[in-house]
């Protein structure tokens, strides 16, 4: 992983060392010297820690410190799937020990094996590639979602994870609900188009693994080689449901209004990598999926990422931010994203 650690070392408000070598040696890892935690930069949503000790790397993530909505930051569901994918083609940090409750860390957090590599957040962290490489890396992170969808989810335990019937029925609920409880101001659009999604959910649709914020940048490259995805982090949002939920919200994630969410000028959005249109049907033609009502898809997702946007705002003003700049000028790209998704779905 590329260094990326900010100025804060030792104990965080959000982890003390005591706590987590109890966490640690309470599941069978022997800490070795001082523990030495360092919080990394750059992101939205959950705090994560860099954690190292004489012998050992991990990487440890835990909710914000504030500013919390129902079903995100949930670190047993990024314990069961990453555990789960252990044995398949998708590569994943390997899983070392869980704090469900926060009865120890006094919230709930994971631990996992650090995975040496690159990890590109910016397109400065691209200028070094050639197009052919940029090429090589957009293939190489389609090819590892569609190799996620392909994954029998029951087969390898995870049939209880959720239930998959009816996903997109019920992601419209959630983002609607979700935008009643972190708006910053009214935006009647919202609703507009949250009404117009729930009157056209496909009335068919498969059922796998979905991964819910798949992006560069929730990727770890081989050191040194954009072609090899490394490992997928961040699965907060994972579940088992419509696959092309995960294709729309990975095309939406190159608006170059996104950019604004994260506070720079974010890889996904570079104009070096292929346009949304040429990712999906790349995606098509890898996992062999019909692109049906990719309206409504590509409308979903951009409500989910209004949504989020303005949840990062509403979490900056109640000073739960995990120290990105900008945190409070995301929700600027919310009425953006929701204007895309009416124009999507009325065609």
């Amino acid at each position: 992983m590329s260094d990326t650690s900010a100025e804060i070392r030792g104990d965080h408000p959000g982890l003390a060392a005591a706590d987590l070598e109890r966490l640690l040696t309470d599941n069978g890892v022997t800490v070795t010297g001082d523990l030495v935690i360092d919080l990394i930069s750059g992101g939205r949503s959950n705090l994560t820690f860099d954690v190292r000790d004489d012998e050992h790397h991990w990487v440890v993530r835990r909710p914000p410190m504030a500013g919390l909505t129902p079903s995100a930051h949930d670190m047993g569901r990024e314990w069961a799937v990453t555990s789960a994918l252990v044995p398949t083609a998708v590569p994943v940090a390997p899983p070392v020990a869980i704090d469900r409750t926060g009865e120890v860390i006094g919230a709930p957090c994971t631990v996992v094996g650090y995975v040496d590599g690159d990890v590109v957040r910016s397109v400065a962290d691209m200028d070094a590639w050639t197009d052919e490489q940029v090429t090589a890396d957009f293939d190489a992170l389609v090819r590892t979602l569609a190799d996620l969808h392909a994954v029998d989810y029951r087969a390898v335990g995870l049939d209880d994870f959720g239930k998959p019937e009816g996903f997109a029925a019920r992601q419209v609920k959630l983002w609607t609900r979700q935008w009643g409880l972190v708006k910053t101001r009214d935006l009647p659009d919202v609703e507009k188009l949250a009404g117009l999604l729930s009157e056209r959910v496909p009335t068919e649709a498969a059922s796998t693994i979905v991964h819910g914020d798949y992006r560069v940048d929730n990727t770890i490259l081989a050191p040194g080689d954009p072609a090899t995805v490394a490992a997928v982090v961040d699965w907060e949002m994972a579940a088992l449901g419509d696959p092309l939920t995960d294709v729309a919200l990975m095309c939406v994630y190159r608006a170059p209004v996104f950019s604004r969410v994260l506070g720079f000028d974010a890889a996904w959005t570079s104009d070096r990598y292929p346009d949304a249109d040429t990712m999906a049907q790349r995606y098509a033609e890898v996992s062999g999926r019909d692109l049906s009502d990719w309206p409504f898809y590509l409308g979903l997702a951009n409500l989910k990422l209004g949504v989020i946007a303005e949840g990062i705002t509403h979490r900056a003003l109640q000073g739960g931010s995990s120290g990105a700049d900008g945190a409070e000028r995301a929700a600027e790209a919310t009425a953006t994203f929701i204007a895309d998704g009416l124009k999507a779905i009325n065609g």
